[in-house]
């Protein structure tokens, strides 16, 4: 009967070989004792791993484990393994053959991780203990020596050598102890008559058992065994085999039959029938999973079975007759729970990296993934991947343990937060599977220059400006983000004309208003160009430039200006007319000019205070002073005029000049100071040849300007503050000339068949937006179109010279 209970433990003990074959695949194993000190060293990381001492500060060695508790620590100075927090292996691993804590050695820089199993020794610090306080055993007194009985077990939890190894009984003549070894399982006493018993000599016998357990020193616990001593019913009922197997899946519901046992008693009426228990050993209490019929014999499933608690039960079955002095039997009931797939795959996640740099490398460890299965078979087999296109990647540690690395460019400029969603899937039918979600997010890195708004900036400030005005507002922006993205501006140095663009304009750095330093004159600088550089606050920081461009628009701020021969200040301006004149008869032309552009510089011509009933009349926009009817005997013979110029600035600025013009009776008495009317003579006369001798000046002083022009252009650097640039005259083939600078433009024209030579100088303005037409008609009148850029319009000017013919 020994032997085929021994064979009962058999199948159990393959099992738990099975499930402690997955434990051995550690890469680092330690053991240590439980319950050691704090502090207590387990190892020495640093020589097991390869390391220097020195590189385990640097490099942040740290102890990863998925425990409520931080069981262990590195000393990170000596590289050794100690003790952090009290082991009880009891608490940790009960009833389990073997124990061990898995954690995990981190490293960074790079980083790699170290699997390590530590295994927890058990000490024997826990005596064996029965459950119950005593046995009371009634046994008749016709029983035959040889009759057994079962008695209650030991519960010790310490496990291995340290568990109940044997028992022991006090002296008696009448018992002896038969001990049963259950190999893997606890060991487990019978008690057995030696010596037929005496009900009226000794009616009651008491027994003390003593459990030992294999501890060094071992340790003991006692239970107190009443023997009743009975008489009568002299035969036990018997179980049809000694020991039942069955199975059963873990989803059985309450109800479902597990196996119906047969007992069988040889004697007659109540002495035969008997009546099935479950019995409780133990702490172990057959009757919270089972429930039995104690008439039939009948096992049904009670309550919950859980493969993953516990792949089997062992059940102890009592069948007892009816007799007054009851016999028993008992059998012992292996329940084998299939396991079904149940479980789904449990996803643990230790973070090693967060926030992950945009620049990380490819192989770049984030996270440790380790996926388990409380399922058993191949319903306990997990695979793991990632769903989605993310730039990361799983790869296989150990097994069930996996890295999360990089496995793509990152840019948080595109993508700033990745939710990696892990699947880990069973393989059991149908399979399980369970995801979880790792919030990885993506730390900046400066790697975008400042950016403008746009390439080139055209700036436009209105001449007289006051000092500290604000030219313009530079934008930039910059994809990266916190620190990486601040930008402050300054100006690039230039030193155009020696003058450092600092002393025009300045710049605010934070904001980039760009202010005035001076008082811009249109007349001396209509634009110039600097550049403005934008740099983030990254490390290293990034720059870039745009060119700014700076307009001066022109202000009324000239007022025109009198040409020869009335310019002079305080000369007395006269002209001389015939008594005999007609209407329109031709008195003088007033000639002026203003260094504005535009309208600024368009002038018109008014007399202002006209004397000797409106005799005189002027030409608006030629100047020309002419006759208006007449003369008669009531017009004074002196009459004064003032003329007017006005610009169309605005506001207008205007100047005046006072003529005063002499009625006399003969047209001799009329003197032409400035220009005298030519005879027609077929000879050569002095005026051609003055006209010859101007004619070649004139060429000689443009070829001369030319050449200068030329070498100025030549050898000197981009200048947009020039005040000055290089004159140029060019002449034409009616005799006028023009001659212009950077900044003004003059036009001369000089006529040879007039009375009064007329010299017409015309600034142009600052740019010029259309050619210049220019005519001479029969007439000897000088015409010139210019378009002006403030309402494209053309204004013509005209000068007229000479008296009518």
């Amino acid at each position: 009967m020994m032997f085929q209970e021994q064979n009962g433990y058999v199948w159990i003990q393959i099992t738990a070989l099975f499930c402690l074959f997955d434990w051995s695949a550690a890469q680092i194993s330690y053991s240590i004792s439980e319950e050691v000190n704090k502090g207590t060293v387990v190892g020495n990381l640093a020589k097991d791993l390869n390391l220097n001492v020195q590189e385990l500060e640097p490099r942040d060695l740290r102890i990863v484990s998925e425990y409520s508790k931080k069981y262990f620590d590195v000393n990170l100075r000596t590289g050794n393994l100690f003790v952090n927090e009290r082991i009880d292996r009891d608490e940790l691993c009960p009833n389990m053959i073997k124990c061990s804590l898995e954690i995990q050695a981190a490293l960074s820089n790079p980083i790699h991780v170290n699997r390590i199993e530590v295994n927890i020794l058990d000490i024997n610090d826990n005596s064996p203990a029965f459950i119950e306080q005593s046995c009371v055993l009634n046994i008749s007194e016709s029983l035959s020596p040889g009759e057994r009985y079962l008695l209650p077990i030991a519960v010790d939890t310490d496990t291995g050598s340290n568990s109940v190894k044997s028992y022991k009984l006090s002296p008696n003549e009448h018992f002896s102890l038969d001990v049963q070894s259950g190999g893997d399982h606890s060991v487990s006493a019978d008690l057995v008559l030696q010596k037929s018993l005496d009900r009226e000599i000794q009616p009651i016998i008491n027994l003390i058992l003593t459990a030992v357990d294999g501890g060094k020193p071992p340790r003991s616990g006692t239970l107190q065994i009443i023997v009743n001593v009975m008489d009568v019913n002299d035969n036990p009922p018997t179980f049809s085999k000694p020991l039942y197997k069955v199975r059963v899946i873990e989803n059985a519901a309450a109800g479902t039959v597990v196996i119906k046992l047969n007992a069988t008693d040889l004697d007659e009426g109540m002495n035969s029938k008997i009546v099935y228990s479950l019995i409780k050993r133990g702490n172990n209490d057959p009757s919270d999973i089972f429930a039995m019929n104690k008439e039939t014999g009948e096992i049904t499933v009670k309550g919950s079975l859980d493969y993953e608690n516990t792949p089997a039960y062992e059940v102890r079955v009592q069948a007892m007759d009816q007799a007054q002095l009851p016999r028993s039997a008992h059998a012992k009931l292996l329940i084998e729970v299939i396991d079904i797939n149940d479980n789904a795959p449990k996803i643990s996640v230790t973070s090693l990296m967060t926030p992950v740099k945009e620049d990380a490398e490819l192989g770049t460890i984030v996270a440790l993934v380790r996926v388990s299965d409380a399922d058993g078979g191949k319903n306990g087999l997990t695979s793991c991947k990632l769903m989605g296109q993310v730039p990361f990647k799983l790869t296989l540690n150990y097994k069930n343990d996996y890295s999360l690395v990089v496995d793509g460019p990152l840019d948080r400029e595109s993508v700033s937060e990745y939710n990696v969603t892990i699947i880990a899937t069973d393989e059991g039918s149908p399979s399980l599977s369970s995801t979880s979600v790792i919030s990885v997010n993506i730390a900046d890195v400066n790697d975008n220059p400042p950016r403008f708004s746009e390439p080139v900036i055209n700036a436009y400030v209105k001449e007289n400006s006051p000092i500290g005005t604000v030219i313009y507002t530079v934008n930039a922006f910059d994809h990266d983000s916190e620190g990486n993205a601040i930008l402050f501006f300054t100006l690039q140095e230039s030193y155009p004309r020696n003058v450092p663009i600092s002393s025009v304009v300045n710049i605010n750095s934070a904001s980039g208003e760009i202010v005035s330093l001076q008082s811009f004159n249109y007349e001396e600088v209509k634009t110039f160009t600097f550049y403005v550089m934008a740099t983030d606050s990254g490390v290293p920081p990034l720059s870039s430039n745009v060119t700014v461009n700076v307009f001066i628009l022109d202000e009324n701020d000239n007022s025109p200006g009198i040409l020869v021969p009335y310019s002079e200040h305080g000369s007395v301006n006269s002209e001389n007319i015939p008594y005999s004149a007609e209407a329109g008869y031709f008195v003088a032309k007033i000639r002026a000019v203003d260094a504005d552009s535009g309208y600024n510089a368009l002038l018109s011509y008014h007399i202002t205070e006209p004397k000797g009933n409106n005799l005189f009349r002027i030409g608006t926009s030629s100047g020309e002073i002419r006759t208006k009817r007449r003369m008669s005997d009531n017009d004074l013979k002196t009459h004064p005029l003032v003329v007017l110029v006005s610009d169309n600035g605005e506001p207008s600025m205007s100047a005046t000049v006072s003529i005063d013009v002499v009625v006399v009776e003969n047209t001799g008495d009329i003197q032409t100071p400035y220009r005298h009317i030519p005879t027609k003579d077929d000879n050569f006369s002095d005026l051609n040849l003055y006209l010859l001798i101007a004619i070649a000046s004139v060429s000689v002083i443009f070829l001369l300007s030319l050449i200068s022009l030329i070498a100025v252009k030549c050898h000197r650097t981009d200048d947009n503050f020039s005040r000055y640039g290089a004159p140029m005259i060019t002449t034409h083939p009616d005799g006028s000339w023009s001659y212009s600078k950077s900044t003004q433009q003059y036009d001369v024209c000089f006529s040879s068949d007039t009375l009064k030579s007329d010299v017409v100088v015309f600034p142009a303005p600052y740019p010029p937006v259309d050619a210049e037409l220019i005519s001479i008609n029969s007439e000897d009148t000088f015409n010139r179109t210019q378009t002006l850029p403030c309402n494209k319009e053309k204004v013509r000017y005209a000068a007229t010279g000479g008296n009518q013919a």
